[in-house]
């Protein structure tokens, strides 16, 4: 790889009255990697436009992946979490990015659950991410994210695990 940069991205952590976070299962986009397979959820994420702030990126990110408006902000993460790609992800970016680098949200979902749309995110105006959707409980996040992932979701777990019971 010729890059050595760091894409810039937020993650949210979605929590719901009852402390467990939304986790999405991402859609099927081509050929997996037999060794990420069982790998496919994973929170809301995305990257940071240029001029953009974080806070408002992961709003955007959310809702442009979740539908979803209804929030208020818990906590930032006081650090950026990053992760390398692995080669053959990285390669779709053809050398630009080595990974990515991350500031992390936690987010309290104030709605009513009718306002979750994976299937027309953002009113419809934006391509599904995710086929399927459910709540989950904290410790058990970094087991279903991919393994090149799986420590960020440790780090995240450490800054926000004391939020999810204050709903």
């Amino acid at each position: 790889m010729t890059g050595q940069i760091y894409r810039p991205c937020v993650g949210i952590m979605l929590l719901n009255r009852q402390g467990l976070a939304f986790v999405g299962k991402r859609r099927n986009k081509g050929a997996v990697d037999p060794e990420i397979l069982g790998f496919e959820w994973q929170m809301p994420q995305g990257g940071i436009d240029e001029g953009e702030a974080p806070l408002d990126a992961a709003l955007r990110e959310l809702h442009e992946e979740t539908n979803v408006t209804s929030v208020t902000l818990l906590a930032e993460s006081p650090h950026w979490r990053s992760y390398d790609l692995p080669l053959d992800a990285a390669k779709r970016w053809k050398g630009k990015y080595r990974g990515q680098t991350q500031k992390w949200f936690a987010l309290r979902f104030t709605g009513e659950e009718s306002e979750i749309d994976i299937e027309r995110p953002g009113g419809g105006a934006h391509t599904p991410e995710f086929d399927a959707w459910r709540w989950e409980r904290l410790e058990l996040l970094p087991e279903l994210i991919v393994p090149f992932k799986r420590a960020v979701y440790e780090r995240v777990l450490e800054d926000f695990a004391h939020l999810a019971g204050k709903g």
